[in-house]
């Protein structure tokens, strides 16, 4: 697993406060918007609005929320237009930086993420220069210790999983796109707990990242997910699990 998806891990075992779970639901509510205009307010027929949906029940988001949301993206309700841009970078140690953002300002949003990566000790590239570094993948995350690992194995595997990673205290479940929700259907059948399940771009290549670069590092990543014009960000740093938890006490 990616140095990034572990530091994710971390800060979600750690619980999330009432104000980073309503930046959470603001996220939410833009991609549950911008999904339903794009595509209908049916998620039936709309694989991203029901991924967005479930990613919205995951974080326990108030059906009121999504059902508003899903509103305003078929202009049922009043609602702001989001422009859909991708920004790459490369942070402390060159390591690659891959930024999706909806915003209804664009000059405002390039403005504050090239500041957020100056700031870290990074810098914004040129469009392509990253992103050819990532795959969009499903992944689910679980925690070893509560997690039969044959079960686990034997349930992924006949719903169509790609490879199932030991990670030291995690185990990790890659999926194509198209697999993603029968193997999580397979999953939820089963009753069996996973941490993460998402749709995410992961690296083909890590950089190892240590010390001074691997604080800035992940300063950077917060201060990216931290800003509200930000939907995720990527990256492909490895940090090892002890320098990690470290930082993550910290």
């Amino acid at each position: 697993m990616s140095g990034h998806s572990k530091w994710s891990t971390i800060k979600r075992k750690k619980g999330a406060t009432d104000t980073r779970r309503g930046k959470i639901f603001t996220k939410l509510i833009k991609e549950i918007t911008v999904a339903a205009r794009f595509g209908g307010g049916d998620p039936d027929a709309n694989p991203r609005l029901r991924a967005a949906i479930t990613a919205a029940k995951a974080e326990n988001m108030p059906k009121d929320n999504t059902e508003r949301a899903i509103k305003k993206g078929t202009g049922e309700l009043e609602g702001v237009n989001y422009e859909e841009i991708c920004y790459e970078g490369y942070g402390p140690g060159g390591a690659a930086v891959l930024v999706e953002s909806l915003t209804d300002n664009k000059k405002r949003t390039v403005a504050d993420i090239r500041y957020i990566f100056s700031k870290s000790g990074g810098n914004m590239g040129e469009a392509g220069c990253v992103a050819w570094m990532f795959e969009k993948k499903g992944l689910f995350v679980f925690e070893k210790n509560d997690t039969d690992e044959e079960t686990l194995m034997e349930a992924v595997l006949d719903a169509g999983a790609e490879d199932m990673r030991d990670e030291e205290s995690t185990l990790e479940v890659i999926t194509s796109l198209k697999d993603f929700e029968p193997v999580k259907k397979a999953l939820d059948e089963r009753n069996m707990r996973y941490l993460i399940a998402e749709i995410t771009m992961l690296p083909k290549t890590t950089v190892k990242l240590k010390d001074k670069e691997a604080e800035q590092m992940l300063r950077l990543m917060d201060s990216l997910e931290d800003s509200d014009d930000v939907q995720k960000a990527y990256s492909n740093f490895d940090i090892d699990d002890k320098t990690l938890e470290q930082i993550g006490r910290g």
